[in-house]
């Protein structure tokens, strides 16, 4: 295994530091979504995601775009929040940013750092994470499923049948082709973060093994129309870091998540289905299933 790159030399996120980081991460048993080895893997070009151990924390930098460059709340037991000024400061002497930040901090962070001179914490609710009880997915009962399970009715008339197969190896370059149609009709190319979903789709479709990710997909008349990919996120919390389905099926999306959730999640409370980015569609949609609650997350700064 390699050394671990002390603070303040970071290094960028390989897969071979895959065994160390999720050992940091199941000892500290997030609830964010973004704290799982997979998602900062996928996303570590994207983000340009570095790494580094400060003490008893694990340290995360990024950046995106023309932003000032960030980092995520310091990974570890509590009293961070002299690391977490360490982290800012640092950021701020050594890369040229004037306003650096933590960001998609939890609340535990959120809490610690509130009641320290000098930090300014507020609320991100793009980032918000929407949580699920695995058994109202599943179920969809009452009146305020009717719609979901009238939307799974329409494929079960629209589709005469198909199958629900675990994700494999054979099934990587149909999701690609899949997800590639889906980016045509989106317009990736036109969108950065769209782009970002791109390649980290293609990151977690060919290393899923690797990772240690559960997947599914729905196969129709011997063709791949919708996969979705996800793990153990805590102990009673699942993640769902991808879902994709041919949009000229309906109900398609329904019934995947709910088949995931059936045949997969089912021994565990939660899943965790992700931030909604402020796009109002997708909030519309990740609403609409009910959450049971929203994990919030915070952008910290220096006062000054």
């Amino acid at each position: 295994m390699p050394a671990l790159p002390q603070f303040p030399a970071f290094r960028p996120i390989e897969l071979s530091d895959r065994e160390i980081i999720t050992d940091i991460l199941r000892g500290y048993q997030p609830v964010t979504s973004e704290l799982t080895f997979t998602n900062l893997f996928i996303w570590r070009r994207h983000f340009d995601l570095q790494w580094s151990v400060h003490e008893d924390w694990l340290c995360i930098i990024g950046k995106e775009d023309l932003r000032p460059r960030f980092a995520m709340g310091p990974i570890g037991p509590p009293g961070r929040s002299g690391t977490t000024r360490l982290l800012l400061k640092w950021l701020k002497e050594h890369t040229g940013d004037s306003e650096p930040c933590i960001e998609r901090a939890d609340e535990s962070l959120a809490l610690e750092v509130s009641g320290e001179p000098g930090f300014l914490v507020e609320e991100t609710r793009e980032h918000f994470d929407y949580v699920y009880l695995t058994r109202d997915l599943i179920d969809l009962a009452g009146g305020a499923y009717r719609a979901k399970r009238n939307h799974i009715n329409q494929f079960h008339r629209a589709v005469a049948s198909y199958t629900y197969e675990e994700l494999e190896e054979r099934h990587a370059e149909e999701c690609l082709a899949l997800q590639e149609r889906w980016c045509l009709l989106r317009r990736c190319e036109e969108d950065l973060n769209l782009q970002g979903e791109w390649e980290a789709t293609r990151e977690i479709l060919i290393n899923h093994r690797s990772l240690g990710v559960s997947g599914a997909v729905i196969v129709i008349d011997s063709a791949v129309k919708g996969f979705t990919l996800g793990e153990l996120l805590g102990d009673d919390m699942a993640v769902i870091h991808i879902e994709k389905a041919d949009p000229d099926i309906p109900g398609l999306y329904q019934l995947i998540n709910q088949q995931f959730c059936a045949r997969r999640w089912s021994d565990v409370r939660f899943v965790n289905r992700e931030q909604d980015l402020g796009i109002p569609g997708l909030r519309d949609a990740k609403l609409s299933y009910g959450p049971d609650h929203l994990v919030k997350k915070y952008r910290i700064t220096l006062k000054g």
